[in-house]
């Protein structure tokens, strides 16, 4: 009875989903390595017992923030084991968006004892500096979509905190973090800037394309079986999200598509797994497009659909050859090499496929590598058909 429920757990392609969600912090940083560098130097005298160390991180969703600082307090923590007791503690301003609930949620990540109500927002203050001072350990405190905090409440829990130590024998009790969508340090006082420092500002960018593959490749060696995952259908993953720079989006896509090929039985991940859920949050391609096409320009474009239809990618020279098996078809004279290369790029330049230059899988040299990262090969199949059967 209830055999369906065998395939809980089968795991033919999966193996921990863990990797696939935005929130795990993976043991490595990919994609911002010079970026950590820039982090540490803001954090340099961290070492050194009564100092404090300030940072502002922005960026685009997807661009890493929230990542790159939590793993920065942990690889910390590890670092100075020894030489000073890091504490991190992350707090979603989104998700905690007053004063009393930043501190609440502090006080609990120090002692999960603390009442929930019945101090005012001074008292917990001192009483998370008390706890510190107790267990000799310096905080890392990161306020994650500090923006939201700000515009609800101003600056005035930010300048409580960096005045935690005021009038006290002792200083350096936390170092700060604020990562926001916005640059914030124009929002905010300037008794708090001169406290940060706009020197103190780490912008990240967009991923770039090899990043978002990179992070693919990442998540996929740590989530499923090994060459479950191809390496094309990481490339794949890659460009499909390159023009967002988010690699939210790159990981969706990986756990779409591994969800998908599971769900289907498949033992790896096909190029289709992928294209669905691309092409949904990617171009459209309209039917004036294919018909704004020249003859041969239709023909190169149905041969290598025919082909994406199964695999990740063709390159150039495969595509000529299958072109010309389509002209053959279609009792058509094929045009030559150097017209083949021009209709190619026409096609590029419409946003109908993409190509890199990558190293050729028979012999030397190097050759172009086409996919159709935000397209459905089999539904634009069926348009080049029609429209060239008209």
């Amino acid at each position: 009875m209830a055999e369906y429920l065998n395939r809980i757990g089968a795991g033919l392609i999966l193996l921990d989903a863990a990797p696939l969600s935005y929130d795990w912090v993976p043991p490595n940083i990919v994609g911002r390595e010079d970026e950590q560098g820039q982090l540490a130097a803001m954090f340099a005298s961290i070492g050194t017992p009564g100092m404090s160390c300030r940072a502002v991180i922005t960026g685009n969703v997807g661009s890493g923030k929230t990542v790159l600082s939590r793993a920065f307090g942990d690889d910390l923590a590890r670092h100075l084991a020894g030489i000073r007791n890091i504490q991190p503690v992350h707090v979603n301003c989104r998700n905690h968006p007053t004063t009393s609930q930043v501190l609440q949620r502090i006080a609990k990540a120090l002692d999960d004892r603390h009442p929930d109500r019945g101090f005012s927002a001074s008292e917990v203050i001192q009483g998370i500096r008390r706890n510190l001072r107790t267990r000799n350990q310096h905080m890392l405190l990161i306020l994650d979509e500090v923006d939201v905090l700000l515009r609800r409440e101003s600056g005035d829990l930010l300048y409580q905190l960096l005045r935690i130590d005021e009038g006290r024998d002792e200083s350096g009790t936390l170092s700060l973090i604020l990562i926001s969508q916005e640059q914030v340090l124009d929002q905010l006082e300037g008794a708090i800037i001169s406290r940060f420092g706009r020197s103190n500002h780490l912008a990240l960018k967009p991923y770039s394309e090899s990043q978002l593959t990179a992070i693919a490749a990442q998540r996929s060696t740590l989530s499923t079986r090994t060459g479950s995952v191809s390496e094309s259908i990481l490339t794949l993953i890659g460009q499909a999200s390159a023009d967002t720079g988010d690699a939210r989006v790159a990981i969706e896509l990986l756990e779409a598509a591994v969800m998908r090929a599971e769900k289907g039985g498949f033992r790896e991940v096909e190029s289709n797994h992928v294209q669905r859920d691309a092409a949904s949050r990617g171009r459209v391609v309209e039917p004036s497009v294919v018909d704004e096409l020249n003859h041969h320009e239709q023909l190169i474009l149905l041969a290598i659909c025919r082909r994406l239809r199964r695999d990740p990618e063709v390159t150039s020279g495969d595509a000529e050859k299958l072109y010309q098996v389509v002209c053959e078809e279609y009792e058509v004279k094929p045009r030559g090499h150097t017209t083949f290369w021009k209709y190619l790029k026409t096609l590029e330049t419409r946003g109908l496929m993409e190509s890199r230059t990558g190293t050729a899988s028979a012999g030397r040299g190097r050759t172009q590598h086409i996919t159709m990262p935000q397209s459905l090969p089999g539904q634009l199949e069926n348009r080049l058909e029609h429209a060239l059967n008209r």
